[in-house]
């Protein structure tokens, strides 16, 4: 990770640490869960290297950044809001936005409510979601899938803790970030257990180092993973949040990359809804879709050149 720098900015009420690297126009990567800004190591390296200044800040409740102690201090607005005011901390008028799984989601967020500040979009894994006007985000995925699946696992405050410390907090990141088992995560009665990952090897992919593991794995020991959950303990709460942008239409630029055997793209409907033109119908800057054969949903880990090639191909035409 030579040559990436590491600040602190006060944004909105809380201190974000930023990993920092390059000269140029901004890329600002937003990673996922249960990740860090060290999810984007291979994008920051390669894309300084030609001409941008990479930045990738820990999302509030992670890492080095602050976590607030209120589950409602994670709802879109706050995290919007913190990326808002590091924008303005750069001091750029416009930057080029990354997002994967939660950093996805909030991106679209962003293009949402301040399209302004965002030159072109590359979204990974999460595409936008249509807000259902009669049914809450939640409610609607316990419908469909029951009171065991993973996001309605997460709901309640502390549960979902306690059965991750219990295997530990390696064992957690592991699961995750190697599994490439499609369709949604369905949670064994009572216990985290394997719903991630069911066949999870003792040997760790090619593409996933024991020392990338292992710098996760010491932040997530020192945080535990309640600033994360928190981020789906506000899914409903975004609902009510949302109601004023019901139905608006995302106009930024966008290229949106996904695995074919990641575990969104693969539950709740979105293959169809990407497929039958219902994304092109909210996104109508979407440009490009790209299906990546035999790629699971960490796809910015997996094929981190692949990614950014795909990344940088498309920010070079603005």
């Amino acid at each position: 990770m030579e040559g990436i720098e590491h600040r602190s900015v006060e944004v909105n009420g809380i201190n974000m640490h930023v990993a920092e690297k390059g000269q140029g126009p901004v890329v600002l990567f937003l990673h996922g869960f249960p990740e860090l800004w060290y999810s984007w190591r291979h994008q920051i390296l390669a894309l300084s290297d030609r001409g941008y200044r990479c930045v990738a800040p820990d999302l509030r409740g992670f890492g080095d950044t602050d976590a607030p102690a209120s589950v409602d201090s994670y709802n879109g607005f706050h995290v919007v809001g913190d990326l808002v005011a590091l924008i303005q901390a750069l001091q750029v008028e416009q930057v080029f936005l990354v997002g994967h799984d939660w950093g996805a989601l909030i991106g679209w967020y962003l293009c949402m409510f301040r399209p302004e500040l965002i030159k072109a979009y590359v979204c990974l894994s999460v595409p936008f979601l249509r807000r259902n006007p009669i049914v809450p985000t939640v409610d609607s995925m316990r419908a469909l899938y029951g009171d065991d699946y993973y996001i309605c696992r997460f709901q309640e405050a502390g549960k979902a803790e306690a059965e991750m410390a219990q295997v530990g907090a390696e064992y957690v990141v592991k699961n995750m970030i190697t599994t490439r088992k499609t369709g949604p995560p369905i949670f064994p009665k009572g216990e985290y257990g394997t719903a991630f990952n069911p066949h999870m090897k003792q040997d760790l992919p090619s593409w996933l180092t024991q020392q990338d593991l292992a710098y996760f794995v010491s932040k997530f020991k020192k945080t535990g993973f309640t600033g994360g959950l928190n981020y789906y303990r506000n899914l409903n709460k975004n609902w009510e949040l949302m109601a004023p942008w019901s139905g608006a239409k995302i106009k930024v630029p966008v290229k949106f990359i996904t695995g074919e055997l990641d575990m969104v793209y693969t539950s709740l409907g979105m293959k169809d809804y990407i497929e039958s033109g219902g994304f092109k119908e909210d996104v109508p800057g979407l440009e490009e879709v790209i299906t990546q054969p035999g790629v699971a949903h960490f796809n910015n880990q997996e094929t981190p050149h692949d990614i950014t090639n795909h990344i940088y191909n498309f920010i070079t035409k603005f």
